[in-house]
């Protein structure tokens, strides 16, 4: 009986809370669809909320593409979600001898594998990248390489695979701009890789020498615009020049991917500044917002205030304000004692048909029952006390 009622009180709340978004079932949120607000010239770009995971603009955004140095985030997030940082790494002769940017790492040369992951977000080292991957991936390139893209299939992305750490132009690397916002809102979401990829200069030792390696962050994004904090750049003849870039303004942050553009610096601060003005954060669920007062059977009290945990938002353009819906989930009545803070029911987030997520409803405060056990729990409580 009781599951019965639970049932139709919470298929009345769904009905209730659904009225505006039945009358957008039909409509298709494609961040495609508002490519054409802001021009740029980045063949493929894409643009993320990196709390909430939502795409706010995408631009070509699952052609896939060369995407050079851009590649050593998923480097840096592998070897810190590796648990190996403060361990030693050995400069190979294959990391010693590979091409292109470089921080100079002497053949046997020791580095903490931490440090290391500085070099390549601050400097680009390939010659650090493949260090990494070699002591990752337990002597193996091609074991790393495998890190790499079962990480991805983890995050469910399908445009992406690699074939080495650093992202030099190769057969079967590529990837898109979702799939690299995808990744790089995940990393972001790191506080070992939001730490690293915001820091402007980082020293590090240098063996054999009396002074340390200065190594300053390429990423002008850093000094450029305000409230920036990452990412990452990367060039290759092939690739073009790309970035990967965020921000957070407000307690909000944003990131941004940009493949082949000429005009990558100011196309970042571009897509940022649309993100952050066309979409604003709707709190939807609040913590500690009163949801319910409750009634209580066999309590000391008739009714307890029902709350949510935690607060649960999403952000939308205001014209998308109505295809966000909450579904509560409650019992018509709670049988006391009730605890502070005991889960009582849930509150679930829906944008158009999708579920952002969902938070505990709690009771505010503790109740006793009345009833036989309850009165004699409270006697011989009160009893031992005396």
């Amino acid at each position: 009986m009781r599951k019965r009622r639970w049932f139709i009180l919470s298929l009345a709340l769904a009905m209730l809370f659904s009225m505006p978004f039945q009358a957008f079932a039909k409509e298709t949120w494609n961040p495609e669809q508002f490519a054409k607000e802001v021009s740029i010239a980045a063949e493929t770009a894409a643009l993320i909320d990196v709390q909430s995971g939502r795409v706010l603009y995408g631009k070509d955004m699952n052609k896939q593409m060369r995407i050079a140095s851009l590649t050593k985030i998923i480097t840096a997030i592998v070897a810190i979600e590796s648990g190996k940082l403060e361990e030693t790494v050995t400069t190979s002769k294959n990391a010693y001898r590979v091409e292109g940017s470089s921080i100079y790492l002497a053949l046997g040369e020791k580095q903490k594998l931490i440090d290391l992951v500085y070099a390549i977000m601050l400097r680009s080292g390939n010659d650090a990248a493949t260090a990494i991957a070699e002591h990752v991936g337990g002597g193996s390139v091609q074991k790393f390489a495998d890190m790499m893209n079962a990480k991805v299939k983890e995050l469910g992305l399908t445009g992406t695979h690699f074939v080495n750490p650093h992202g030099l132009d190769a057969p079967g690397h590529y990837s898109t701009a979702y799939d690299m916002a995808v990744l790089t809102a995940y990393a972001l979401r790191n506080p070992i890789f939001a730490e690293v990829v915001k820091t402007k200069v980082k020293r590090i030792p240098w063996e054999g020498k009396e002074w340390d390696r200065v190594m300053r962050n390429k990423n002008k994004m850093l000094y450029r615009y305000a409230g920036a904090d990452g990412v990452k750049t990367g060039y290759t003849e092939s690739a073009g020049r790309c970035l990967a870039s965020s921000a957070t303004k407000d307690g909000r942050q944003l990131a941004v991917i940009v493949l082949n553009d000429r005009n990558d610096w100011d196309d970042s601060a571009k897509l940022l500044n649309y993100g952050f003005t066309k979409y604003q954060y709707a709190e939807s669920v609040k913590a500690n917002e009163l949801v319910a007062d409750l009634p209580v059977k066999k309590g000391t009290v008739e009714k307890v205030k029902i709350v949510a945990k935690d607060s649960l938002g999403y952000p939308v353009r205001e014209e998308e304000r109505t295809l966000l819906r909450k579904e509560v989930k409650l019992p018509e009545q709670i049988k006391a004692p009730v605890q502070e803070g005991e889960k009582v029911g849930e509150i679930t987030l829906y944008f158009d048909r999708k579920k952002i997520g969902t938070v505990d409803l709690i009771s505010q405060e503790s109740v006793e029952g009345t009833g036989f056990f309850s009165n004699l729990q409270r006697f011989l409580k009160g009893l031992f006390k005396e």
